[in-house]
């Protein structure tokens, strides 16, 4: 080979290094961005924020008020996430209890369906999963 090769092969050897010691540049957004994120007036912000939340399990504190809140937002998409996110986070979810029940009178029939979900995640012992619930017959 000659020069200007080798010194190309070597070139794209250390990018790839680079690249696979220091990422992309892209880092994962902490528990308080992704709150704030809820917030923004940009749609995709918020829905992605409402999916990446339950992720943050040992931020729950932080999550669970900040998900009840989206449970709120004009936007079904959001609502239907947070919705899930909260069934996702469990028991640590309890405090949305009485939110995820309004929530069962969204106008939105996957809204109605992902807060029966949740609830049944979070408190199995006295909420039934709405498909529990039409196999019974209720």
């Amino acid at each position: 080979m000659d020069r200007r090769k080798w010194y190309v092969l070597l070139l794209c050897i250390a990018l790839c290094w680079m690249v696979a010691c220091y990422g992309c540049g892209k880092r994962e957004k902490s528990t308080s961005e992704l709150v704030a994120d809820l917030k923004s007036p940009q749609e995709k912000d918020r829905i992605i924020a409402a999916r990446l939340l339950p992720l943050h399990k040992k931020d729950a504190d932080q999550a669970v008020p900040a998900l009840i809140e989206a449970l709120k937002d004009p936007e079904s998409d959001i609502r239907w996430s947070a919705a899930i996110g909260l069934g996702n986070l469990g028991e640590a979810a309890k405090e949305a209890i009485p939110a995820l029940q309004a929530a069962q009178k969204d106008r939105d029939a996957r809204v109605r369906e992902a807060a029966g979900v949740a609830l049944s995640r979070i408190d199995p012992t006295h909420f039934t999963a709405p498909s529990q619930q039409a196999r019974r017959g209720k």
